[in-house]
């Protein structure tokens, strides 16, 4: 090693693991039960930020259900290509459909016609896999409202939704709907109060899931 190099850690599984340490000897973990605490670990992880525990707010069965729904092979539902991709493959034991509208076809129109956001058109074309999904929302607020609006109207029950959007516009309220109307309801949910939230921390929520799905 040349002596102007600088000293860091090298080692892969060292870093990973004192990452995790670091983040279970920073955060406020002891609201939340053994498993749940697993996938908020995951999220902060994601984020960088320790202080996150004391904004989210999650049902106890999130992360029992999410990791039940996965193992059963149930699609997940992503507002955006961002989230699909920090979602790790080899975590999914059952090769779980991991699904993105945005982009589709006749989403623009559905937009134009609905008068509302491609992120939240690109919703409507969940009809038909949105029973017993996993939903992962890491961008757009009104993606989480469309979804919320269409549950309230009759739609099937996701098994969860990982409500992450993220903003300036939007988003706290939509999260705070989410914390509202998940409360009882026959989907599992966990959220970031506030406007902070993004793609990673929904990717992390769901590859929490698969990796308990995996240990069962």
């Amino acid at each position: 090693m040349s002596p102007s190099a600088p000293s860091y850690l090298r080692d892969p599984k060292a870093i990973y693991d004192l990452s995790f340490e670091r983040v279970r000897a920073e955060a406020r973990l002891d609201r939340f039960s053994p498993d749940v605490a697993e996938m908020v670990i995951r999220v902060i992880h994601a984020c960088g930020m320790p202080d996150l525990a004391d904004d989210i707010i999650a049902s106890p069965c999130v992360m029992e259900r999410t990791a039940s729904a996965l193992g059963q092979g149930a699609p997940i539902l992503c507002d955006c290509t961002m989230v699909a991709s920090g979602i790790t493959r080899r975590f999914l034991a059952t090769r779980n459909r991991v699904v993105v509208t945005l982009n589709n076809e006749g989403v623009a129109g559905d937009a134009s016609r609905l008068g509302t956001t491609r992120s939240a058109a690109a919703v409507e074309q969940w009809h038909h896999d949105i029973g017993g999904a996993v939903v992962a929302i890491g961008n757009a607020p009104t993606a989480l409202f469309h979804l919320l609006e269409k549950l309230a109207d009759g739609w099937p029950s996701p098994a969860v939704i990982l409500g992450f959007p993220v903003g300036f516009v939007g988003a706290a309220e939509s999260k705070d709907l989410l914390a509202q109307r998940g409360s009882g309801a026959d989907f599992g949910f966990i959220t970031v109060s506030g406007t902070r939230g993004g793609s990673a921390m929904a990717s992390a929520a769901v590859n929490a899931g698969a990796i308990m799905a995996g240990r069962n």
